[in-house]
């Protein structure tokens, strides 16, 4: 720090600054304006800051399962006439993204939903939702080995719905 008054000795020997005030006084304001800038912008100026949370194990089960609802929509706004059919499948996906939500706690944020685009045709439209269901079916039956017992009788039931859903599809 560049002090541009003159330093003296003041009283008890403690060194002063032209105006009155304390070099140790100086010093303190100044770095206590630091941490107050610093601190609202998150800079993390004590090296402190919290890490983010790990993603949950259960994140790629729910990624697929907002996946999968989303295709059964546009499978249904594409393909009216399978609306009926495909209507039961969605519900299932719909309450297992609200039970895993609930499950892991934390509205997680979603990657990008990318399933069965729906076809020109509901034969196609119905091909492409089996395929979707069956990879998701085998992601849950996977994950379902890993975690922990309370987590994965919810993991193995999805793993189960999702491929009674791809038999469904026939």
């Amino acid at each position: 720090m560049v002090l541009t008054t003159r330093v003296g000795n003041g009283a008890n020997g403690v060194v002063r600054t032209g105006g009155g005030h304390t070099r140790r006084r100086l010093l303190g304001v100044t770095v206590g304006t630091a941490i107050g800038v610093a601190a609202p912008a998150g800079c993390g100026l004590f090296g402190d800051d919290p890490e983010p949370p790990a993603p949950d194990p259960l994140q790629p089960v729910l990624d697929e399962a907002r996946a999968l609802s989303a295709a059964y929509e546009r499978a249904v706004a594409t393909q009216p006439s399978l609306a009926k059919r495909l209507d039961p499948l969605a519900a299932d996906h719909r309450a297992h993204l609200e039970e895993l939500v609930r499950v892991i706690g934390r509205n997680v944020p979603s990657a990008a939903a990318s399933s069965a685009p729906a076809g020109s045709d509901p034969g196609e439209t119905l091909s492409g939702l089996r395929s979707a269901e069956r990879r998701a079916q085998r992601t849950a039956a996977a994950l379902a080995r890993q975690v922990p017992a309370e987590r994965a009788a919810l993991v193995g039931s999805i793993a189960a719905c999702r491929g009674s859903h791809a038999e469904a599809l026939r």
